[in-house]
């Protein structure tokens, strides 16, 4: 039963990924026709190219800053939602809304609030008397890319905050009766047992997390399109004008190869770095028991 399921799993992720490798070594028309073997040409562009690099780091930026936002309130809200107080799940509920939402609306109506004239933020900063005229939010790239990581982190801490639910639900409770009976306090009982029975819940968050802002377009695309002057383009926004905009398929290939490799090392090396901590923890607690016994 495992094999076929296996099977299955390796061509719907096997197939793409070979499908664009050869796509990445071919010379393609702006209709998506091959046009012959060209080598790695597409590849030598795209590292020729200085908006690569530019939207490459923004989009490290973009990724780091967006999940670490996530992680940072969303742990918290977590944890006052897992305690029982009147009105939980109202609570609940509209935490989780943004993520009822699709992005491209979300994004749809912050693009409006945001608008330098007839914008809702404006009109209620002018109303309380915080700016004396309007500002236009998305007409500078370094505050239009402010602007759209607040909202990435926004719409990531639903789905963040669901998992560190789970998490918390399944810790041991006897754990924090024991640690209140020794007199432990709430900075005592995060740091010493919810921290470190949450770092399994945290390590899905930031795996699931990464990959996905990383790859995410709707929120910089319909708000900004990359700019302006190409000023807040990651590198999905970055390929999906190389491919659709300027007919550019080869190297958008070339580009969504690159993201696939990018990512794939980074989940290998997080795994690898987590099982390598998890190992040196583990041969702590052996030598604390082999010392105290």
């Amino acid at each position: 039963m495992i094999l076929p399921s296996l099977l299955l799993a390796m061509f719907i992720i096997g197939y793409p990924i070979i499908d664009l490798a050869w796509t990445s070594l071919q010379q393609v028309s702006r209709f998506g026709q091959l046009r012959g073997f060209n080598g790695f040409d597409n590849f030598a562009e795209v590292f020729g190219d200085p908006l690569f690099y530019d939207s490459l780091w923004r989009t490290l930026i973009w990724t780091v800053a967006v999940v670490g936002g996530a992680l940072l309130i969303s742990l918290p809200v977590a944890m006052m939602l897992n305690d029982e107080f009147f009105g939980r799940g109202v609570a609940r509920v509209i935490i989780m809304l943004p993520w009822a939402i699709s992005l491209t609306m979300t994004a749809v109506v912050w693009r409006w609030g945001l608008n330098g004239r007839a914008g809702l933020l404006n009109a209620s900063l002018m109303d309380l008397g915080i700016i004396a005229e309007p500002i236009e939010w998305l007409a500078t790239a370094p505050l239009a890319f402010t602007a759209e990581i607040l909202i990435g982190i926004l719409v990531s801490v639903p789905f963040t905050t669901t998992i560190f639910l789970g998490g918390l639900s399944s810790l041991p409770q006897d754990a924090y009766e024991a640690a209140m009976v020794d007199g432990a306090g709430w900075w005592g009982r995060f740091r010493y047992i919810t921290l470190p029975l949450m770092k399994p819940f945290i390590n899905i968050a930031i795996v699931l997390n990464v990959i996905y802002v990383f790859n995410s377009l709707p929120i910089i695309w319909v708000m900004t399109e990359g700019g302006p002057a190409n000023g807040t383009d990651i590198l999905v926004t970055y390929l999906y004008k190389l491919a659709f905009r300027f007919g550019q398929l080869g190297k958008a290939s070339a580009i969504s190869l690159i993201m696939f490799g990018v990512l794939f090392a980074f989940t290998i090396l997080y795994v690898i770095l987590v099982m390598r901590a998890e190992k040196e923890e583990g041969v702590k607690e052996e030598v604390s028991a082999s010392v105290e016994g």
